[in-house]
């Protein structure tokens, strides 16, 4: 990685939640290559911090706060932290996310609060964290993570598919209100990606997925980040309120 191969970030400000692996990390990296200053929130502050330190050897700008999303005093303190030292957050990714998979019947109380609480409510926390810095400076991107599974459903995935579809709602809703500040929110909604989950699946249940993809194959994590990299560019300035469905075809909504 390069420093700004890009450079249509530069002196922005960007704190990406659960960055320090899979897609969040490949997002991180991705904003750093065009130049912003990104700053790695992660449950896994050590994990975060090595991140952090491996985009900075690159020649990129990044930084790293330990950050539990689902714990508003955590999201109060770290973006105040941010905003003190940097003056401001042009970029924030909503991108922190569990699953604690079960079928309905068998689908613990506590499960349900579990992943609502960090995919769900931690996005709402985040989000009008940071909304003051930008109405005042009236310019932000806002880009939540979802899933296909938050538009098509997936046995198992209740929760999960609850917290994406409600992301969802909730960043059409950011988008109406905000607008005329000068900030966009939408989502993109991954498909099936090749991370630690998938590479676990057994062979023939992969072979399985993959033949339900048109495309032929599993989405990498760096397909994500390049359509968070587009969304948060000044390219995507008259986008908001939208959903990027990157699924290699399986859900063409």
């Amino acid at each position: 990685m390069g420093n700004s191969a890009s450079g249509r970030l530069d002196g922005q400000i960007a704190l990406v939640t659960g960055g320090a692996q899979g897609i969040g990390k490949a997002i991180a990296t991705s904003l750093a290559r065009d130049g912003a200053h990104v700053i790695i929130g992660d449950l896994n502050a050590q994990e975060a911090e090595s991140i952090a330190a491996e985009i900075v050897r690159s020649g990129s700008q990044s930084s790293s706060h330990a950050l539990n999303v689902a714990d508003l005093g955590s999201v109060k303190s770290v973006i105040k932290r941010v905003v003190g030292e940097w003056e401001k957050i042009d970029i924030l990714v909503n991108n922190a996310g569990i699953t604690k998979d079960g079928l309905l019947l068998r689908l613990a109380e506590d499960a349900w609060d579990q992943v609502l609480s960090v995919n769900l409510t931690g996005a709402f926390y985040c989000t009008k964290a940071v909304l003051p810095s930008m109405v005042k400076n009236r310019s932000g991107r806002i880009v939540s993570i979802a899933s296909i599974v938050g538009a098509m459903g997936n046995p198992g995935q209740a929760n999960y598919a609850a917290s994406k579809g409600g992301l969802i709602a909730f960043t059409k809703v950011v988008a109406r209100e905000y607008a005329s500040r000068g900030i966009t929110a939408n989502a993109v909604a991954p498909g099936f990606i090749d991370t630690a989950m998938t590479q676990a699946m057994p062979p023939a249940a992969r072979e399985s997925l993959i033949k339900q993809i048109p495309c032929g194959r599993l989405g990498a994590p760096e397909d994500i980040a390049q359509a968070v990299s587009f969304l948060v560019s000044k390219e995507a300035s008259y986008i908001t309120g939208q959903v990027l469905h990157v699924n290699g075809g399986m859900l063409m909504a």
